[in-house]
């Protein structure tokens, strides 16, 4: 975006809400509206590509009607582009589905216009945009995600035995052989073994790169 002004495109079911972000931005020197619509309709989509837009801002109804599914789609389709949702709760279930689906920004329904047009400039800029409130709650659930990895997807991707499945998340928390062992009613030298195969299996030097090699897995859609 650099020598250039970013452009926007406006999603808004509530007409006033949307008038009002189009005022707000086509104002600015520095903003470009290239598009505005009241939903999220198949052809939606297609204009929101073909616009070329840097920022989709998404309000709460149209978010809520949509889901996950068109933030996802739209980020898949239009790799560069940044998804701003606005007017939202201050509801954490919704954040964090956002969030996964690929959200940069989420502004609460009480912010000012000043804080938009400075929530959206920060997004254009490579940075996320987090109500202050949420900030925990969001490093809650990214910590959750790097220690417990679902054994299940993990037998699928490397082939770990039902034993070896309970030791990752445990070699995870950083505990020792012999805390595993007093864990799981085992040997330390069963418990050494399994993790040998493990690190056989997945390919690692070490146990950090069983924790680094399986969160990746995790991590993969």
């Amino acid at each position: 975006m650099a020598g250039r002004k970013p452009s926007v495109f406006l999603v808004a079911g509530n007409r006033l809400l949307r008038e009002a972000l189009a005022r707000l931005f086509s104002r600015r020197g520095d903003f470009n509206v290239c598009g505005v619509s009241p939903g999220v309709p198949d052809s939606t989509s297609c204009s929101i590509r073909a616009s070329g837009a840097d920022v989709l801002i998404l309000d709460s109804v149209s978010a809520r009607l949509s889901g996950r599914a068109f933030v996802s789609e739209i980020v898949n389709q239009v790799p560069n582009i940044r998804v701003v949702l606005i007017d939202m709760d201050d509801d954490r279930d919704i954040f964090l589905e956002c969030v996964r689906a690929g959200a940069m920004g989420y502004i609460l329904k009480d912010a000012s216009a000043a804080e938009v047009v400075s929530g959206v400039q920060a997004v254009t800029q490579g940075q996320a945009v987090c109500p202050p409130q949420l900030f925990a709650h969001l490093f809650r659930a990214f910590s959750r995600k790097w220690t417990v990895i679902p054994s299940a997807q993990i037998k699928l991707e490397f082939g770990l035995t039902r034993r070896q499945q309970q030791l990752v998340p445990l070699i995870a928390q950083g505990l020792t052989n012999k805390e595993i062992a007093a864990r799981l009613n085992l040997s330390e030298q069963t418990v050494k073994n399994h993790i040998h195969g493990i690190m056989r299996r997945v390919g690692a030097g070490d146990r950090m790169q069983v924790i680094d090699l399986t969160r990746y897995s995790e991590a993969v859609p």
